[in-house]
Parts: C-alpha cells; sequence; structure tokens
C-alpha cells in the first residue's frame, strides 16, 4: 500500500476538518417552527434580529438555536375551584396559543422553553378560580357556561398579553358539582319544567274557553240581529217565494188555496 504523499496529508485533514464544522453547524427548522439563535461569544440570546424560519441554516458551531414550535397549540388543565358559595367545583379547560413570532427571542430568553408551564397554565388557573368564584353552582351548571368560559378567556388573555403568548380561545370542557348538588339542581329543574308545562296549559285551556265564549256569544248575537229584522210581511214573501218554486216542480200535489193561518196555500203531495 502506497502511503500517501506528505503535502496531501494537510489537504485531508482540512476537509475532514471542514466536514466536522459543517455537520456542527448545520441546522433544519421544521414545519411550523422557528429557532432562537443563541450568539455564545456575541452577546447571548438574538433579540433584536427575526428568528430562525423553516428550513437550512448554517450557524456556527459554537452558537447554539433553540427551536419553537409556533402555529398554534392546545394546552389542557383539569383544576379544582371554588363556587360563590364556597362549593368545590372541578373543572376541564384547554386553551388554544402560540407564541408571539416576533418576539421569539425575548419570550426565551425572560421565560425559557418552559413559558406553557411557568405563565400560561398559572394565568389559566388564576382567571378560572376568579371568573368562577362569582357564580353559584347552579349558574355554573346551566345557563351562564358561555358567559364563563368567554370571561375567563378575556382574563387569562389580559394576564399573558405582556408575555409574548398569542392566546386565541378558552374552552370549558366540562364543570364536575358535587353529587348531592348536582342531584338537587337537577330535581329543581324537573320541577320548574313541569311548572312551565302546567302553566302553558293552563293557559291554553284559557284560551280556548274564552274562544269558545266569543264563538257562542257571535252566535246569539247573529240570531238576535235576524230575529230582529223578520216581520210578518218579509216571512209572507218568503212564503210566496217558496210556493211559486213547489208549484212549479214536477212532483204530483194538491194545492188547497187559502187554508193556511196566514193565507198562504197549502200544497199536498207525494214526492
Amino acid at each position: 500500500m502506497q502511503k500517501l504523499p506528505k503535502i496531501a496529508l494537510p489537504f485531508v485533514i482540512a476537509i475532514v476538518a471542514l466536514l466536522i464544522i459543517i455537520t456542527k453547524s448545520a441546522i433544519t427548522i421544521g414545519s411550523g417552527e422557528a429557532g432562537v439563535l443563541y450568539r455564545t461569544f456575541g452577546g447571548g440570546v438574538v433579540t433584536d434580529e427575526p428568528p430562525l424560519g423553516e428550513g437550512f441554516h448554517i450557524v456556527a458551531p459554537w452558537n447554539k438555536v433553540f427551536v419553537y414550535e409556533v402555529r398554534q397549540q392546545e394546552i389542557y388543565e383539569r383544576m379544582n375551584v371554588l363556587s360563590s358559595n364556597g362549593l368545590d367545583i372541578k373543572l376541564e379547560a384547554s386553551a388554544w396559543f402560540q407564541p408571539q413570532y416576533e418576539y421569539l427571542g425575548k419570550l426565551h430568553q425572560e421565560k425559557s422553553e418552559m413559558y406553557k408551564e411557568r405563565i400560561l397554565l398559572p394565568a389559566i388557573r388564576s382567571a378560572a378560580r376568579s371568573v368562577v368564584g362569582r357564580y353559584t353552582p347552579e349558574q355554573l351548571y346551566s345557563s351562564k357556561r358561555d358567559a364563563i368560559q368567554q370571561e375567563i378567556f378575556e382574563e387569562t388573555r389580559n394576564i399573558v398579553q405582556d408575555q409574548y403568548i398569542q392566546l386565541n380561545e378558552v374552552l370549558v370542557r366540562d364543570v364536575t358539582l358535587p353529587a348531592t348538588i348536582k342531584d338537587a339542581i337537577e330535581r329543581k329543574l324537573k320541577q320548574e319544567q313541569e311548572s312551565l308545562e302546567y302553566e302553558f296549559r293552563l293557559v291554553t285551556a284559557q284560551k280556548e274557553a274564552q274562544k269558545q265564549i266569543i264563538e257562542a256569544q257571535g252566535k246569539a248575537d247573529a240570531n238576535k240581529i235576524l230575529s230582529e229584522s223578520l216581520n210578518e210581511r218579509i216571512l209572507q214573501d218568503k212564503g210566496i217565494e217558496a210556493t211559486v218554486k213547489l208549484s212549479q216542480s214536477s212532483n204530483a200535489k194538491v194545492i188547497v188555496i187559502g187554508a193556511g193561518e196566514s193565507g198562504m196555500p197549502i200544497i199536498l203531495g207525494n214526492q
């Protein structure tokens, strides 16, 4: 085996060193991520430049890059809170959030990669306890769920808005009351529903009775008007009209002239 010329050895060493440097210096930022550059000999965390975006980057081997997920994420929390009357309530909530891209360097420098545990979760707990403490168990169980969710979101957002965190939504997943309180509330709601149904049936019956009274009164008034409008002369004219029509029919009949009490003819015959 031939030995390499002495002049080639430095080139081989240089190439190997270059490959090592490139390997140590190359970094790839994935989809939905961004990198915070830390310059070991140049002032530490870079906060006055945009974060490293997606794709391939070359950095000095003595520097570091801290990769953060910058797309929307979800964090889940289960906690115990107290209602306005001091009852223990179990609340399950989740938050949709993402770090503010342009302040990623400051987030890393001031809050670190543990910002969710150090900032976001304590903020959600604080807001939830503050909001739930204003409501009774009945309100938490039924009509106020959406209002509570919105208030928790707004209070949490106020807490984290200066912490380089963008809060998109807070969702109240579940509210669990003590079993005895839940049963009592359900019985009360059932009784209220039954009462409303009874009142509805009662009102419906009253309206139907009123309708019948109005209809009966209308018929009575109509009969009275008709009775008052009829006199003997009108009745005789109607009788004459009926007699004429009957006499013109093809049925066999016997006509007795002047036999009626009012002088009207009497018509006898078979169909």
